[in-house]
């Protein structure tokens, strides 16, 4: 997508999906098998869904997908804290 450059949802919820990765692979290193993958899971959710919203076909689908993502980063912040 061009417009990912001018997005700055798009650009941070990219840039977080990297740091979610690189958090679960030092889960894994120290043997965190289950947090790990629920972390891995929800925090690349979230782009996703941002993504998912950029490219949605009416408002209503957006707002829906946007929503999406603020519920997984919610269940992300709750598996970090963990």
């Amino acid at each position: 997508m061009n417009d990912d450059k001018e997005n700055i949802i798009v650009q941070k919820s990219y840039s977080f999906a990297l740091q979610v990765i690189n958090i679960y692979k030092q889960l894994i290193e120290q043997k965190e098998f289950v947090i790990s993958k629920q972390v891995l899971r929800s925090g690349t959710s979230i782009g996703a869904n941002v993504h998912e919203a950029v490219a949605s076909e009416s408002k209503k689908d957006f707002v829906h997908k946007l929503g999406i993502a603020v519920k997984e980063a919610t269940e992300t912040f709750y598996w970090l804290r963990l």
